[in-house]
């Protein structure tokens, strides 16, 4: 009595087994045989974090909301000349490391989010593997060269306004 409920779900389970056989004997398999060809990613994967070095402030934003606390950020004070003619000069944060441990890192995003400046964003790349844990620590000379791989941004939807424009 309890097989009887079990056999047409069994049943059904085979049926679409033996259709997706059918299927990939007819049009192929869909899979890419990796190190030898290599499918591009989707327009926006996430793959690892590119940093532009310039919008930096070293404001720590990104290293305080980070949950695995892999992002390490060292800065330092410098006098810029004023803003107009007569001010007096103003203080701006200079960027001396901006580090990324790979190895703790889980690709949640919410560094990417946070960043007031727009320095993080998501590129594409997937291929960063390293013999050793330690060498998946990337300073900012690394992650300013995956800028390189970031899409350029969609265009806006018609009708969407830009932030703070109305």
């Amino acid at each position: 009595m309890g097989l009887k409920p079990k056999v047409p779900g069994l049943v059904k389970g085979l049926g679409v087994t033996f259709n997706t056989m059918m299927a990939t004997i007819t049009k192929g398999a869909n899979t890419v045989q990796y190190p030898h060809e290599k499918e591009a990613p989707p327009l926006r994967a996430r793959g690892v974090i590119a940093l532009r070095e310039d919008n930096c402030t070293s404001c720590m934003l990104c290293a305080r909301s980070c949950p695995d606390w892999c992002i390490y950020i060292e800065g330092h004070k410098e006098l810029a000349p004023p803003r107009r003619a007569g001010g007096a000069p103003r203080k701006v944060n200079k960027l001396d490391r901006f580090d990324i441990d790979y190895a703790l890192c889980m690709y949640c995003g919410i560094c990417v989010e946070v960043c007031p400046f727009d320095a993080l964003f998501w590129s594409p790349e997937y291929e960063y593997s390293e013999p050793k844990i330690a060498d998946l620590l990337h300073d900012k000379t690394k992650l300013g060269e995956w800028m390189e791989t970031v899409p350029e941004a969609p265009e806006l939807e018609v009708g969407a306004d830009k932030k703070g424009k109305k």
